[in-house]
C-alpha cells in the first residue's frame, strides 16, 4: 500500500513537470510583439497641456474617462438605495448599543476634526497629489463611524446627508452637460486651466472631485447609518 502511494506521488510529480515543460515551450513560441504604449505616452506628454492636472491619474479618471466615473458613482448610489430598502423593515433598532468610556468619547472629539480635514484635503487636492473624490469621501464617512462608536445616542443628520448627496450628484451632471452644450462632448472642460500645479487649476476637475467626494462621503455615511440604526429612526 505504501509503495502504491509513492507511485502516485512520483506519477503526479512527473505529470506536473511535463505540463510545466509544455507550458514553457508554448510561452517561448509567443512573439514579443510591438510597443502598444502609445496611449500611455499620449496621456503623459499631452495631459499637462490638454487638462492641466499635476496628477495624471486624476486627469484620466475624471476627464478622459469621466463618463465611466459617473457610472461608478451611480453604482454606489444604487448600493446605498439597496441597503436602505433592505433594512427599511427594522427601522429604529440600533445594533448592539454599548456604553463607552470617557477616554473613547474624548478621543472621538479630538480625532473627528482631523479625520474630516484629511478627507477634505484628499479630494480637494486630488488634481495635485494622489487621492481624489472616492478615497477622500470614504475618509469623511469614517468620521461618522467614529461618532457611532463613541456615542451611543448619536444619530446622523440623515436629511442633510440626502441633500448633500443630491446636490453633489447634480453638480457632476451639470458640469458634464456644460461640455455637451459648449463643445458637444460630455465632461469636456469649459473652465480655464489655470496655472499648472496650483490649487485653482485643471479646469473643472477640482469642482467634479469636490462633488464626488461629497457624494461618496454622504452615500457611505448613509449606508453606515442605515446598517447601525437598521434603516433609520422610527416614525
Amino acid at each position: 500500500m505504501k509503495k502504491l502511494k509513492y507511485v502516485y506521488k512520483i506519477a503526479g510529480l512527473a505529470i506536473a513537470v511535463l505540463l510545466g515543460y509544455m507550458l514553457l515551450q508554448a510561452l517561448m513560441e509567443i512573439p514579443f510583439g510591438t510597443n502598444r504604449m502609445f496611449v500611455a505616452e499620449r496621456f503623459i506628454f499631452k495631459e499637462p497641456y490638454e487638462v492641466g492636472a499635476a496628477n495624471t491619474v486624476t486627469a484620466i479618471v475624471v476627464n478622459y474617462r469621466g463618463f465611466d466615473t459617473l457610472g461608478e458613482v451611480t453604482v454606489l448610489f444604487i448600493a446605498a438605495t439597496g441597503v436602505a430598502l433592505l433594512l427599511h423593515r427594522e427601522r429604529g433598532i440600533r445594533l448592539a448599543p454599548t456604553e463607552t468610556t470617557l477616554v473613547v468619547k474624548t478621543g472621538a472629539r479630538v480625532l473627528l476634526p482631523a479625520v474630516l480635514l484629511v478627507g477634505l484635503y484628499i479630494f480637494v487636492h486630488g488634481h495635485l497629489t494622489p487621492g481624489g473624490g472616492f478615497p477622500g469621501g470614504v475618509i469623511v464617512a469614517s468620521a461618522l463611524i467614529l461618532m457611532y462608536f463613541a456615542y451611543e445616542e448619536y444619530v446622523a443628520p440623515r436629511s442633510m446627508l440626502h441633500l448633500l448627496e443630491g446636490i453633489a450628484g447634480l453638480v457632476f451632471v451639470i458640469v458634464g452637460i456644460l461640455g455637451i452644450i459648449v463643445y458637444g462632448r460630455f465632461l469636456q472642460n469649459v473652465f480655464p486651466l489655470g496655472d499648472f500645479g496650483r490649487l485653482f487649476s485643471a479646469g473643472f476637475i477640482p469642482i467634479v472631485y469636490v462633488a464626488i467626494g461629497a457624494k461618496v462621503g454622504s452615500e457611505l455615511a448613509g449606508i453606515i447609518h442605515d446598517m447601525i440604526r437598521r434603516g433609520g429612526e422610527s416614525e
